[in-house]
């Protein structure tokens, strides 16, 4: 079954092992897979330390913001005035302060318009395909509609009176999306500046532009002109961060890489059409001014309820909907210690709501709402906010307990965002011509899973406060991670894309870069940012560490760092010390190369001990001649009947005829009972040990051909059909990392059938074919078909087409060539 039979002395097992295990290794091609990666980490220092959490002298800054905004809903406008107040909490005196101005990358001149391929790969937004030698280039209709859009209105804000507290005006500088503000007197470190300024914009429409919010219009409403829901998010300007690591984080947005902001406390009011339902961060300081009596009194019992409670009522936002008015209603919000702050805004809303009680003394009571549309039927109805209680109650086991009162999610245009209490969601049902609204299997999978996704945002990066411009997988990732964990809680059978089988396609490709590539670099955001660390995790928890480990450190990790602002080498130090395993070799291969896991299986060699007594050894050797086949001429020539010439002259024969080179002579005798009695006492125990037990000893031979070392997972078959596991740790690489043997020993009556690596494909093994010994047949499929003309090069007929009449009616065209 397996390559060889091999009789071994023990005295030369060793030699074999390590001459195999040299293999494809040449000189000066050795790689130190387990290298330590503090040499390519920051140095630790008083910010942060050696083990990974925040250090005795950690610092970040704080912005507090006053807002006060009005929506033109005609004008699709907003228009406000904002007051900062900047506390410089570092120790570095600030001589100006960077701004962010999310709104300006819709400029055409902006550096994402201007840097916008066409075609090509990683492009965000409505798809274009270049010119190829058998198809012309592609613009999409959306691409059209986008730059339509572009060209008919004027984007990006309208800065003005930028003024300190005394009311005299700041020198201000727009570089992009960014803004420096020049401070007349530098600030300090323990001091603080406020300043104020005024901004203006037009809001986008997402669907045409592809944003991250914008207002989505709904035509067929009964109401004259139709309905707007308008999703407001990095809509007002914001002070970039300053870090200890980076200083300014002031990188151009171009729309790919997120963000990272400062925590502070936010007031903001919200002045809107009079009929519309205001979903929003914060927490609802006015609502005796903005909803009515029996509003009120709905949404305090759905404190208590079991299930959600209508605040608003599906009846009630139809009616809504069909009318408008002239007047206004200004809704004020107060949230503290957040790092950003959005909002929805719609006649349209019907609004659910479910409190959640969690075992914590500051926040015992979280609300759990939705707000969505008609559109939204019973698909909303049923799994929105039942998802966002799920997901708490989940992520509160992997991190801390939800530390805010509300958590909310928004059915609008964008497919999925995230922002401190609350997300905006994308799918919804379909209306039939009955009149009544459906949704199939993938909508409603598709609203369970990004409902948990941007929920579990709210965790990891807007408590958790990661920079996702810089390092988008440590937010992605790691809530991609947990909200499979959470999804998988919730129905298993839903491909949650978390598997390593879900990576491994990805993994061998030849556009795969670094997980630790700067997001506007990778080339496939999806894979990069979200499935291979994801994968990652999952491998880390379920094979590396084991559960006990991972979910004590992960904790560890989300508690050290709620409300702070972790780098990589923060999660991989805590992950390390809280853990007490060195992953130095994990986080070397998975998140700084593009190796890929492919460990092959070459060989088994069956080897059988020697007794060194010929009496014994020789007869097996004689009987291993003998197994061998036949020579094919011998074969032949007895079958013909041919007789050997000495069994024709018998006369001739003489000793050899009838001793081999097998026949034991007394000189092999005193040679092995020179052996034995030169033997020490304990050697003589081991060894007549070893020859009486007659185990059965098995070289595996593997091979390394994706570069990433992993552990080799073993399931074992037996002759008896029994099957037995086997982990070896992914040290076994260590000093070779291209190929290793690995002895296994057996009981004489456990033969070795079969081996295979990976059974499970636990390790996102991308070659499962080679994991087998002996090998297996590969299964497919195949399908007949009919071969179809080739339509290439087929010139146009222009005396038929020219018989073609235009329907009037549709436009389509009917053949009358017949």
């Amino acid at each position: 079954m397996f390559n060889k039979l091999i009789t071994i002395s023990v005295l030369s097992l060793s030699v074999l092992l390590t001459a195999n295990a040299s293999i494809n290794q040449t000189k000066g091609s050795f790689e130190d897979k387990f290298r330590q990666l503090d040499e390519s980490l920051p140095t630790p220092n008083v910010y942060r330390n050696a083990a990974g959490e925040p250090g005795h002298k950690y610092w970040q800054q704080q912005v507090d913001y006053k807002i006060q905004a009005k929506l033109d809903e005609s004008k699709r406008r907003i228009e406000a005035s904002q007051t900062i107040t900047y506390h410089n909490n570092s120790p570095d005196t600030l001589k100006y302060l960077w701004i962010q101005l999310d709104q300006n990358k819709f400029k055409s001149d902006s550096m994402s318009a201007t840097t916008t391929t066409f075609g090509g790969i990683g492009n965000r937004g409505p798809a274009t395909s270049a010119a190829s030698s058998d198809k012309p280039a592609q613009l999409s209709l959306g691409a059209l509609r986008r730059q339509q859009f572009v060209d008919d209105n004027i984007l990006g804000y309208d800065i003005s009176g930028v003024k300190n507290k005394r009311g005299e005006s700041l020198n201000h500088v727009i570089v992009g999306t960014n803004m420096r503000i020049d401070l007349p007197t530098h600030l300090k470190p323990g001091k603080k500046v406020t300043f104020s300024l005024d901004f203006a914009f037009n809001i986008v429409e997402e669907d045409a532009v592809s944003a991250r919010a914008g207002y989505e219009h709904f035509p067929n409403d009964k109401r004259d002109g139709g309905n707007d829901i308008f999703l407001l998010a990095q809509w007002f300007p914001r002070l970039h961060s300053y870090t200890d690591y980076e200083a300014w984080t002031n990188k151009e947005f171009i729309g790919r890489g997120e963000f990272t902001l400062e925590f502070g406390n936010y007031e903001v009011e919200l002045t809107v059409p009079a009929d519309h339902i205001v979903s929003s961060t914060g927490s609802l300081e006015n609502a005796n001014d903005v909803l009515t009596s029996k509003q009120r009194k709905r949404l305090k019992e759905a404190e208590t309820a079991e299930r959600i409670v209508f605040v608003v009522t599906a009846e009630e936002a139809l009616e809504n909907e069909k009318s408008g008015t002239n007047k206004t209603k200004t809704w004020k919000f107060k949230a503290d210690n957040v790092r950003d702050f959005a909002w929805a805004s719609s006649r349209k809303f019907m609004w659910d709501a479910r409190g959640y009680k969690q075992d914590d003394k500051e926040q015992p009571l979280v609300m759990a709402m939705s707000f969505y549309p008609k559109e939204g039927g019973d698909l909303w109805k049923k799994y929105s906010t039942e998802s966002i209680i799920h997901t708490i109650d989940v992520y509160n086991r992997f991190s801390f307990n939800y530390p805010y009162p509300v958590a909310q999610s928004v059915n609008g245009p964008v497919g999925g965002m995230e922002y401190p209490m609350i997300t905006f969601n994308g799918p919804r049902t379909e209306l039939q011509k009955d009149g009544s609204r459906t949704y199939s299997q993938a909508e409603k999978r598709f609203l369970i899973g990004v409902v948990i996704h941007e929920v579990g945002h709210i965790y990891f990066p807007m408590i958790v406060n990661s920079d996702e411009r810089q390092w988008t997988w440590m937010d992605e990732g790691l809530n991609s991670f947990l909200d499979g964990v959470a999804g998988r809680e919730w129905d298993p059978t839903i491909p949650w894309g978390v598997e390593p089988r879900d990576i491994t396609d990805y993994m061998k490709s030849s556009i795969q870069v670094p997980i630790m590539t700067q997001s506007d670099s990778v080339l496939r955001l999806g894979p990069n940012a979200y499935t291979k660390p994801a994968a990652a995790l999952n491998i880390l928890r379920e094979t590396i560490l084991g559960r006990d480990l991972f979910d004590f450190a992960f904790k560890e990790y989300a508690t050290r760092w709620k409300f702070k602002r972790p780098t990589p080498s923060d999660f991989f130090r805590t992950m390390e010390e809280a853990s007490g395993v060195d992953l130095d070799w994990y986080w070397r291969g998975w998140f700084y190369s593009t190796d890929h896991v492919d460990i092959s299986l070459d060989n088994i060699y069956k080897l059988r001990l020697d007794t060194k007594n010929p009496d014994i050894d020789f007869a097996r050797q004689r009987q291993v001649e003998l197994d061998k086949p036949l020579s094919l001429t011998d074969e032949r020539n007895k079958a013909e009947g041919k007789k050997l010439w000495v069994d024709r002259f018998p006369d001739i024969k003489d000793f050899y005829d009838a001793n081999d080179r097998f026949t034991v002579t007394n000189k092999e005798r005193n040679k092995y009972h020179k052996f034995v009695n030169g033997l020490k006492p304990w050697e003589k125990a081991a060894f007549e040990r070893a020859v009486k037990e007659d185990k059965n000893y098995y070289v595996l031979e593997f091979s390394n051909i994706g570069g990433l070392v992993m552990p080799i997972i073993l399931e074992l078959t037996f002759e008896d059909g029994s099957k037995e596991n086997q982990y070896i740790p992914a040290e076994i690489w260590r000093r070779t990392s291209k190929a290793v043997n690995k002895l296994i020993i057996t009981d004489k009556d456990k033969e070795l059938v079969s081996v295979t690596v990976d059974p499970r494909w636990e390790t996102a093994d991308v070659n499962t074919h080679n994991n087998h010994f002996p090998r297996k047949m590969i299964e497919s499929r195949i399908e007949a078909y009919k071969q179809k003309k080739s339509t290439k090069k087929v010139s146009q007929d222009l005396m038929q087409d020219i018989k073609t009449e235009l329907d009037k009616e549709t436009g389509k065209k009917e053949y009358l060539g017949k």
